[in-house]
């Protein structure tokens, strides 16, 4: 009797430990899948595609301008689920468009007043998510720090553009909107070292719009700051409605610089708007991308928006 009992109770064991390792597996196997996501940009004036052949007036003084550069990097994308939870988007490393955690969008391709750009353009951002059902989508626009203070020169695509590059210090342009205006039509810009004179000249005329940390310090023989700029000038963007299958990030030039006059530029200040704190000609663009500025609180950005 002793010998019939022990397969009674390793019987009874085997069978009530099999259920529960099917479900530990599916749930494992679950956890583990994973979806591709497309996120789509579109550039645009207004409610026109945005175009390098074309001349539009822009500005609280509608000034008549020709656009020369729209790109901007993007960060810590994440996809929002119907609970509120944020999944961040693992970008494709392709070599070329995404790094780690920065994606470049690149809206003008080498034509018309667009002389100093690429002809390859960008307007998909490519990542992975656990699968699920997302209705929200978090970015920022700029680098991250921990990228923000690289040279150029040396980084991994697409951090190498050195017209997307101010210096060690300051790092990056996280966006780059060039206009030229009915004043002088810019031209080639020589690169400078952001030092307040920015791209090499304070004379010249248009509305340049170079979005980048300022207040950047570095220690006593060190290069790069180690320490988060006093004015980190990223804006965290957020859409709680968005389904990726369906809708278009549009980032709008023609909101950017609805509340910037163009056609002037404040005394001894780079042309445009290039950051710098004591630019009075960035209050409306920092606005619109959402950054506070000048000790003032950020509003609600209006450049981006979705279709």
């Amino acid at each position: 009797m002793k010998i019939a009992v022990k397969p009674t109770v390793f019987l009874f064991v085997s069978l009530s430990t099999i259920p529960i390792l099917n479900t530990y597996t599916s749930q494992q196997a679950k956890a583990f899948q994973s979806q591709e996501i497309t996120i789509k940009f579109s550039g645009k004036v207004g409610n026109q595609p945005f175009d390098c052949r074309k001349a539009y007036k822009l500005g609280k003084s509608a000034t008549n301008v020709t656009a020369q550069d729209f790109r901007f990097y993007i960060s810590d994308v994440s996809l929002v689920d119907t609970k509120g939870k944020a999944f961040p988007l693992n970008l494709r490393q392709d070599g070329k468009w995404q790094y780690h955690n920065v994606a470049l969008i690149d809206f003008e391709n080498k034509t018309g007043a667009c002389a100093n750009g690429t002809a390859e353009t960008r307007d998909i951002i490519v990542g992975t998510v656990p699968k699920g059902n997302y209705t929200g989508l978090r970015f920022n626009l700029g680098v991250p720090f921990n990228l923000n203070h690289e040279d150029s020169t040396l980084a991994p695509s697409p951090l190498n553009l050195t017209s997307l590059w101010w210096n060690w210090r300051m790092g990056y342009k996280f966006a780059r909107i060039d206009f030229a205006n009915q004043f002088n039509t810019l031209g080639s810009q020589p690169g400078g070292n952001h030092q307040h004179k920015h791209d090499g000249k304070e004379e010249g005329k248009g509305f340049l719009i170079h979005l980048g940390s300022t207040g950047c310090q570095v220690e006593t023989g060190n290069q790069k700051p180690t320490k988060e700029c006093s004015n980190p000038n990223r804006a965290t963007i957020t859409f709680n409605n968005f389904n990726p299958s369906k809708n278009t990030i549009v980032a709008d030039i023609a909101k950017l610089v609805a509340n910037s006059n163009l056609g002037s530029n404040q005394a001894n200040t780079a042309p445009g708007c290039m950051s710098e704190p004591n630019d009075n000609d960035c209050m409306g663009i920092m606005a619109s991308f959402g950054i506070p500025f000048t000790g003032k609180p950020a509003f609600k950005q209006t450049f981006f928006r979705v279709e």
